[in-house]
C-alpha cells in the first residue's frame, strides 16, 4: 500500500495499488470464518461436537474481536500502520493454514489466530482509507464492504462443492482462503518497504492533544448504541452459523443451504448499500434501525412457523441485517461531536458488541441441545431482534454525547 504525500497527488500506479490493497484487505475480513457455517455439520461429526461446541467454534473469532480490537491502534503506533496491516494478514494466512492441519487442537488455535488477525484488520482498515484517500472515505468504505460481502457469499456457495471433491474434505475447503491473504500481502509489500513516514499516529486514531469528554462507558446513550450494535450482530451470526443445520432438518441439501447462505450475504449487501444511500435523508435513525430489526425478527418467526419457505425468510432477514449493520456503524459518528469521541464510542460498541454477537450462536446451540428442537432457539432469536428494535428507537434519536465530562447528552431540536 502506498504512502502518499500530504501535499502532492499520488501517482496513478501507486494510487491503483493502494486501492487494490484496500479491496484485498476488505475481502479478507469475513470469508475465513463465515465459510465455516456450511461445513459445520461435517466438522461436528468428525470431532463429535455438541451443538453448543459448534456454536462456540463459530463464535470464537467474535470473542477475539471483542478482546483484541482495542489493542490494534497501539500496535499500529508502535510498528507503523502499513506494517501492522501486513503482519495481521500474515497472521490470518498462518491461522487459516494451521486450522486445516490435522495437528491436535489446530482447529481451535487456528480459529483463534484468524479472529485476532481480523480484529486488527477491522480496526486498522478505516485508518488506512482515511490516510491514503481522505477525500473518498465514504465511497471506498462502501466499495470494500460490498466487495467483502460478495466474496463471502461466493465462499459460502463453493465451500461444500470443494469439500466434496475426491481427496479434498472440509480442511482443504477452508484452507484455500489463505490464498486471499497471501495475495494481499504481496500487493502491500512495496508500500511496506517504502515505510510510512510520520503520519501513523493520526492514522491509528491518536489525537494530537488530549481532548476532554465524558466517557461513553458512563453514559446511557453510549450503552444504547452499544447494545444496538451487539443485538443486531446476533441476528447476522446466528443465521450464517445455524441456517444450514436448520435447513438440513427440513431435507434441504448442504449444497443448497450453502447457496442460501450466499443469497443471505448478497441480499444483505444490497440492503446495506441502499441504507447507506438513504441514511442522510432522515433527521434521525429510528425508522431505519427499527425497520431493520423488525425485518430480522420476521425472518426468525418465518423459519419457526413456515420453515419450508426458508429462502423467503432468508431474503427477509438479510434485508433487515444488512440495513441494521450500516445504521449501527453510522451511529458511532452521528452520536458524537468529534473524531476522538467517535473512536471512544466505536471502541466500546465494537468490543461489547462483538462479545454479545459471539454469545448468540453459542446460546442458540445451547437452547437447541436443551429443548431438542429449533422452536425455542428461533423464538428467543426473534425476541432478541425485538430488543434490538427497542434499542434502535433509543439510540436512533438525534442527539450526541456531551463534550464536557459533566454535561448530559445534547438533544437536538425535534429529536
Amino acid at each position: 500500500m502506498a504512502v502518499f504525500s500530504r501535499t502532492r497527488k499520488a501517482p496513478p500506479v501507486r494510487a491503483g495499488l493502494a486501492l487494490t490493497g484496500v479491496l484485498l484487505i476488505g475481502v479478507n475480513l469475513r470469508v475465513a470464518f463465515v465459510s465455516v457455517g456450511p461445513l459445520l455439520a461435517d466438522i461436528g461429526r468428525e470431532f463429535d461436537f455438541s451443538s453448543a461446541q459448534s456454536g462456540l467454534l463459530t463464535g470464537l473469532p467474535l470473542i477475539a474481536f471483542a478482546l483484541f480490537s482495542p489493542l490494534a491502534p497501539a500496535v499500529a503506533l508502535r510498528t507503523g500502520l502499513d506494517r501492522a496491516l501486513w503482519l495481521s494478514l500474515a497472521l490470518l494466512a498462518a491461522g487459516t493454514v494451521f486450522r486445516s492441519t490435522p495437528a491436535p487442537a489446530a482447529l481451535w488455535s487456528g480459529t483463534l489466530l484468524i479472529g485476532i488477525a481480523i480484529a486488527f484488520l477491522n480496526v486498522l482498515l478505516p485508518s488506512l482509507i482515511k490516510r491514503d484517500f481522505p477525500g473518498r472515505i465514504s465511497q471506498l468504505t462502501g466499495l470494500y464492504i460490498a466487495a467483502q460481502s460478495l466474496v463471502t457469499a461466493l465462499g459460502a456457495a463453493i465451500v461444500v462443492p470443494v469439500s466434496l471433491i475426491p481427496g479434498s474434505g472440509w480442511r482443504l475447503a477452508l484452507g484455500i482462503w489463505a490464498g486471499l491473504a497471501l495475495i494481499a500481502m504481496a500487493i502491500l509489500l512495496p508500500g511496506l518497504k517504502r515505510g510510512t513516514g510520520d503520519g501513523d499516529a493520526a492514522a491509528a486514531g491518536a489525537p494530537a492533544a488530549p481532548v476532554r469528554f465524558r466517557s461513553p462507558w458512563k453514559t446511557l446513550l453510549g450503552w444504547q448504541v452499544t447494545l444496538f450494535m451487539g443485538l443486531q450482530s446476533v441476528g447476522f451470526f446466528v443465521v450464517t452459523t445455524w441456517l444450514p443445520s436448520i435447513e438440513r432438518d427440513q431435507g434441504i441439501s448442504e449444497t443448497t443451504s450453502g447457496l442460501h447462505v450466499s443469497a443471505f450475504l448478497v441480499v444483505g449487501t444490497a440492503s446495506s448499500l441502499l441504507t447507506g444511500a438513504v441514511l442522510g435523508r432522515f433527521s434521525d435513525q429510528r425508522l431505519l434501525g427499527m425497520a431493520g430489526s423488525l425485518l430480522a425478527m420476521a425472518g426468525f418467526l418465518g423459519l419457526l412457523v413456515a420453515p419450508q419457505l426458508s429462502l423467503v425468510w432468508v431474503v427477509v432477514s438479510a434485508s433487515g441485517c444488512g440495513s441494521m449493520i450500516v445504521t449501527a456503524l453510522s451511529l458511532f459518528s452521528l452520536r458524537t461531536t468529534n473524531h476522538v469521541q467517535a473512536a471512544a464510542l466505536s471502541g466500546m460498541a465494537q468490543s461489547v458488541g462483538y462479545a454479545i454477537g459471539a454469545a448468540g450462536p453459542v446460546l442458540f446451540g445451547f437452547l437447541y441441545d436443551l429443548s431438542g428442537g429449533w422452536t425455542v432457539p428461533l423464538a428467543v432469536s426473534a425476541g432478541i431482534m425485538g430488543l434490538s428494535c427497542a434499542m434502535a428507537f433509543l439510540a436512533g434519536r438525534d442527539r450526541v454525547l456531551p463534550e464536557h465530562p459533566r454535561e448530559r447528552p445534547e438533544v437536538r431540536p425535534g429529536a
